[in-house]
């Protein structure tokens, strides 16, 4: 179809768009432009997901054969295990799930739109079939949209036709059967705007959308795996094998000394069963998400969950300057022409404030603040009182300051109607717009970018009386380099006059035809809480560089404001300029040494990254443009801004700041710094208890002992500890001066040497002590089921003390606060409940073999667990003087 049938069959306005009524009704027809859910495989599969682990089939079968055996109650109370294992696995996995889909919601796509005349931006989930919507470089595409005017329009489509190079749009009708593929005048959802510009109607939304067709065919679920839950995959099976070795080991050792082979077999069960961390996968899943809720509150969404581990590790921050380090609330300070400098009052993006110009009327200026406000994509509105933008930053404030000069933006358009754009780019380094003047039906040609770039295509510059004269370079960079050293970003504006010749409008054709009007100079306020954040790092021992393509003289007065840079350090400001004169090993020890990158370019940011790495950096890196996704695709952490970052960016980005602050990098750094924490403290926790349960049945057999504890009490350890009790330190706060530690050595293991022997000591005093009070019982008139009865409330208490030991790996338990984890305490107090039921309750007794036991049983029951509290402060402080 012609796009005028187009705009006929969706009956919509290809210049107005729809109306907000019409766009409300077709809402509520055509639903949420938003693809279908992706299925995890119905409710059956998510739950046989639950038993697909090692350890679980050891369990299993453990069960089974206790079946045939004749232990009806054991192979009960075993499935019954691994039954509840499955319910709380699948209840987590549901909710982890559910909590990343509304983290993916809070990073929504934004969409610019045209309803009602007025070009506005919304989410995209609200576009119907007939919307206007305008696309700019590095947006990604919301809806099918076939194109109705365009600028330059490449679009990269390789997510969807797996074509690598980006494609060149057109405008012109295709004969019917064309492939996706050849459909150049269609852009297709979940593209990605490569360069250039374009306005298009939506033609398809959600599920109906090339993607969509796609989505219901393949589906999109993320997979939730993490470098550490796959290193405790492995540990899974590694272990599985072990405890399998060493169960046929014991009951071919319990065969020989002649003991009866279903007693064996049962011993041998509890060996396994007591061998194995139940609650290992399900704490870290749920610590991990906690984690990410953390995050979240503080603002920063984690799109893969890998980035929660290695933001522990991260021992460099490089940082774009605008909009992370700064309020990326462009305001105009000062303006220059070549008759003089004028300055401006007001800050943001309400119209207030006033041009100094000392009585001075000058046509220079209103020519630069012409060109500043008609050669502009962005648009300024006042709603509730606030003044918002919608667009770029720098051409907001172009928009305020002409307004302060009483240009109207509206008034413009009407008296210089726009014909042509050739759009921004990272390359060009400026922007022209082709107008018509109303009046005389000339044209003219307004222009701004770079000074460099702007100064070099000026054949002539105008004075205050209008007059040309030969352009005088030298004075205009030089005045950019003053107010540059001010902290203020420089741009010129310039114009090709009506009265000029109208020799074509391209990249060919305007340099050397433009007349320099002037300088634009603006302010991006450091964020207050930037300075702090970035003293927080230096503290935590994680060096921060600003890699900004801004003006060095720029780069260095905001860096020397954050405390990047001292005042007498100006050689730590390196341009690109100044990196590719360098050799190669010279540009290793400039990219380590230098504070500040400026002017640098996509390119050199990628190579500055990598080079980073290779001298053994865990690099973070933020971003928020299209030039930005190699750089954050390549670092171990990319960075993406969620207010002021394209598509591109946040695709390639592993965490998105949802206020663009990078005072909350540093949150993110500490919060992942605590999970990681969190769970080196459940495993060091759970693993004596595992150690301690294995060998106590290992040394029953070998000395041809009755079992001090039977296989379901083992699981009723294993299971309700590991619920009430490790799980508890999921909700543990980061220990104080957590952010003063170095960063973590990525290639150290989990369990350092000194938590190995703190694990051993405690499964030794647990062995010791078990032992100790099951014969102690028994030689004091008890029965086995009394005795066996101490000695699994031994383990409980001593796993409850040494819970509190655990709260801190390094510090004493009381030196953290007792009352911080109250989540902690409520576990305590509900696992002694669980003790009291299990000691006391006859139905209980029956089940798992436990009798009722005297008070003069629990006090010496306490004593094994002072003891043991004692025995880990004891280490912790000879370690603490030692180190």
């Amino acid at each position: 179809m012609s796009a005028h049938e187009v705009v006929l069959l969706l009956e919509t306005d290809p210049q107005r768009g729809l109306s907000s009524t019409e766009a409300n009704r077709r809402l509520e027809r055509y639903g949420r432009n938003v693809l279908p859910a992706a299925g995890g495989g119905g409710v059956l599969r998510r739950i046989l997901r639950q038993f697909h682990n090692p350890l679980i089939y050891v369990l299993i079968a453990a069960s089974v054969v206790t079946v045939f055996l004749g232990e009806y109650v054991d192979s009960a109370v075993i499935f019954a295990v691994v039954l509840i294992n499955a319910a709380i696995g699948y209840v987590q996995e549901s909710r982890a799930e559910a909590a990343l889909d509304s983290l993916r919601s809070m990073v929504r796509t934004e969409a610019r739109v045209v309803r009602d005349g007025e070009l506005r931006s919304i989410s995209s989930d609200e576009l119907v079939p007939g919307d206007l919507v305008r696309l700019e470089a590095g947006d990604k595409v919301p809806v099918d949209l076939r194109l109705v005017r365009l600028a330059e329009l490449r679009i990269d489509e390789s997510a969807l036709t797996g074509e690598s190079v980006p494609v060149d749009k057109l405008e012109a009708e295709l004969p019917v059967g064309t492939p996706v593929a050849d459909r150049r005048n269609m852009v297709w959802s979940g593209t990605l705007v490569a360069a250039g510009s374009g306005t298009g109607i939506a033609v398809a939304t959600g599920a109906e959308t090339e993607l969509g067709q796609i989505h219901r065919l393949v589906g999109a679920a993320e997979v939730l795996a993490t470098p550490l839950t796959r290193k405790l995959a492995r540990f899974s099976k590694v272990l599985t094998v072990i405890i399998l070795v060493l169960a046929a080991v014991t009951f071919a050792v319990g065969l020989l000394r002649g003991q009866d082979a279903v007693e064996t077999f049962t011993a041998t069960v509890a060996l396994a069963v007591g061998a194995i961390p139940e609650g290992l996968p399900a704490a870290v899943t749920i610590t991990l998400a906690i984690g990410v809720t953390r995050m979240a509150r503080r603002r920063a969404v984690i799109r893969r969950l890998p980035a929660i581990e290695t933001l522990g590790s991260t021992t460099l921050v490089c940082s774009d300057k605008t909009g992370t380090l700064t309020e990326n609330q462009m305001t105009v300070r000062a303006l220059w022409t070549p008759d003089g400098g004028y300055e401006v009052t007001g800050s943001g993006y309400r119209p207030e404030g006033e041009i100094r110009d000392d009585g001075r009327s000058s046509e220079a200026l209103r020519w630069s603040l012409l060109a500043g406000a008609g050669c502009n994509d962005a648009r300024i509105r006042e709603q509730d009182g606030e003044w918002t933008l919608a667009g770029d930053p720098t051409e907001g404030a172009m928009l305020v300051v002409a307004a302060k000069a009483g240009i109207d933006q509206d008034e413009l358009a009407a008296d210089y109607p726009r014909r042509d754009t050739i759009p921004f780019d990272s390359t060009r380094q400026y922007m022209a717009t082709l107008h018509d003047e109303r009046v005389t039906r000339r044209t003219v040609v307004l222009a701004k970018g770079s000074v460099e770039r702007i100064v070099s295509m000026c054949r002539a510059e105008m004075g205050a009386d209008g007059a040309l004269r030969p352009v005088r370079a030298e004075a205009a960079l030089h005045a950019a380099e003053e107010l540059a050293g001010r902290g203020l970003r420089v741009l010129a504006t310039a114009v090709r006059p009506p009265d000029g010749a109208d020799d074509g409008f391209d990249d060919s054709s305007l340099p050397g035809a433009l007349v320099l009007t002037g300088l634009q100079a603006m302010l991006d306020p450091p964020r207050s809480a930037a300075a702090p954040a970035v003293r927080a790092c230096h503290t935590a021992g994680i060096g921060v560089k600003m890699i900004t393509g801004d003006h060095a003289a720029t780069a260095g007065a905001i860096a020397r404001q954050l405390g990047l840079l001292d005042e007498d350090r100006r050689d730590r400001v390196v341009t690109g300029t100044d990196l590719d004169g360098l050799p190669a090993e010279g540009f290793s020890d400039a990219v380590e040494n230098a504070a500040v990158f400026a002017r640098v370019s996509p390119a050199q940011k990628l190579r500055l990254v990598e080079t980073l790495q290779r001298r053994g950096h865990v690099v973070a890196v933020t971003g928020d443009g299209v030039n930005d996704a190699p750089a954050l695709r390549q670092a171990n952490i990319g960075i993406a801004m969620a207010r002021s970052g394209t598509e591109v960016a946040k695709e390639a980005a592993d965490m998105v700041l949802t206020d663009d602050d990078f005072a909350t990098i540093e949150a993110a750094v500490e919060e992942g710094r605590g999970v990681f924490d969190n769970i080196t403290k459940f495993i060091v926790w759970t693993l004596p208890t595992n150690l301690g349960e294995g060998l106590v049945v290992l040394v029953a057999i070998v000395l041809g002992a009755t079992l001090p504890l039977l296989p379901t009490q083992i699981l009723w350890i294993n299971m309700t500890t590991a619920v009430l009790l490790g799980l508890m330190l999921a909700f543990e706060p980061k220990e104080a001066g957590i952010m003063r530690r170095p960063p973590r050595d990525p290639g150290r293991p989990l369990l350092t040497a000194a938590l190995m022997i703190r694990i051993v000591l405690v499964a030794t005093l647990l062995v010791a002590g078990a032992w100790w009070i099951f014969q102690w019982e028994q030689s004091n008139g008890a029965d086995v089921a009394q005795a066996r009865t101490a000695a699994l409330n031994l383990f409980v208490v001593v796993e409850m003390f040494y819970l509190f030991s655990c709260r801190s790996l390094t510090r004493s338990a009381w030196r953290i606060g007792f009352f911080t984890n109250r989540w902690l305490l409520l576990g305590v107090a509900a696992q002694a409940l669980c003790q009291l039921a299990i000691t006391y309750l006859p139905p209980m007794n029956d089940i798992f073999g436990t009798a009722p036991i005297g008070v003069e049983v629990w006090l010496r029951i306490l004593a094994v667990g002072v003891v043991a509290a004692l025995v880990v402060a004891v280490d912790k402080r000879l370690r603490r003087n030692l180190g």
